[in-house]
């Protein structure tokens, strides 16, 4: 049984577009004024480039990519703290295709694609992170329809959820009492089960989260407000249903976006960088898998957070998010990231 998802309350947000176009190959300077930075190290070369506009500002949205496609489910919108907007974008056409609407209204869920399906994980009901729910939904594109699949064990916001060995992860986020939290959960569509797996060590939410050569990759994300951010790195072994320690992020953070290309696994953005100016974070660090170090890439051309990213070929597609701290400053702006 569904638990039942609390009332939506109101609270408009603005609508804030910009169009812009940055080719970047040159030093990212870490600021000392930064919190949490440490010492600029070796920058490599990548260019960002504003490729175009979404239909309208988005942040806090649930993405995934399919079949060459890629999906943006649920999030906040102008006039909306929560969505139960579906769209598909096409990398080769650059056309947007509105969908059959989600069952239900969320901002920060977590999505994963899996055997022609993208599956939409938990969220929150509105903003601050409030009516955390376990809602758990997979969208067919073949029949443009959704269907309901089992819940989670408890309602959770903001997890980080991946694919893996033909099942879906879902791990930390944010329970109803907006207390961070450190489970860990894996699907099976074949049985539509959720069974429990190795926590998290630290619990956290708004964290990063990519799968590399069967391995989770767990960094950044926050364990309380949004000054509470981490560089934690940890790396889950589906084999051992365990966790192991790996560099940490250069410059702690929280609600940034995170992929997997060409060898690296990218985090670019974050919140929060000043809390009194309500400023986001600019960089963006590249993990080598093969060294296990992280390096600097070129800063995004304008600091942003709670943004939804996907990749399609050697290129990074970034949709949105808010250049503000929390809902301000929400962008209407499709990014891409190519490394050199």
């Amino acid at each position: 049984k569904l638990p039942a998802d609390p009332p939506l309350p109101d609270n408009p947000e603005t609508k804030m577009a910009s169009h812009r176009t940055y080719s970047i190959a040159v030093l990212s300077l870490c600021l000392a004024s930064f919190a949490g930075c440490t010492q600029a190290q070796e920058t490599m070369d990548a260019d960002w480039s504003v490729a175009a506009n979404l239909p309208y500002a988005r942040s806090e949205t649930a993405a995934a990519m399919l079949n060459g496609k890629i999906y943006i489910m649920s999030g906040n919108a102008p006039v909306a703290q929560a969505t139960n907007v579906a769209q598909e974008f096409d990398p080769a056409t650059r056309a947007w295709r509105d969908l059959a609407a989600m069952p239900y209204v969320a901002s920060h869920a977590g999505a994963a694609a899996l055997d022609g399906k993208v599956y939409v994980v938990g969220g929150f009901v509105a903003n601050v992170h409030m009516g955390a729910i376990a809602r758990v939904h997979a969208y067919d594109p073949a029949t443009d329809s959704w269907e309901t699949v089992a819940p989670l064990s408890a309602p959770r916001g903001s997890p980080g959820v991946v694919a893996l060995n033909g099942k879906i992860h879902a791990i930390g986020g944010r329970d109803v009492e907006r207390n961070t939290v450190a489970t860990h959960e894996i699907y099976d569509p074949a049985t539509d089960i959720w069974t429990q797996a190795a926590p998290l060590p630290l619990a956290r939410d708004h964290l990063g989260i990519a799968v590399v050569d069967g391995r989770i990759h767990v960094f950044g994300g926050r364990t309380g407000a949004t000054v509470d951010n981490t560089g934690r790195h940890d790396i889950y072994d589906p084999a051992t249903d365990s966790w192991s320690d790996a560099a940490p992020l250069q410059t702690p953070r929280s609600a940034g976006v995170a992929f997997y290309i060409d060898g690296h696994i990218v985090y670019a953005g974050g919140e929060c960088m000043d809390p009194q100016a309500r400023t986001t974070f600019p960089e963006a660090e590249a993990y080598n898998v093969a060294s296990g170090e992280w390096v600097n890439l070129p800063m995004l051309p304008q600091g942003r957070h709670a943004a939804g990213a996907a990749v399609v070929g050697d290129t990074a597609y970034i949709f949105g998010g808010n250049a503000g701290c929390g809902g301000d400053a929400p962008l209407a702006e499709l990014l891409t990231l190519n490394l050199q």
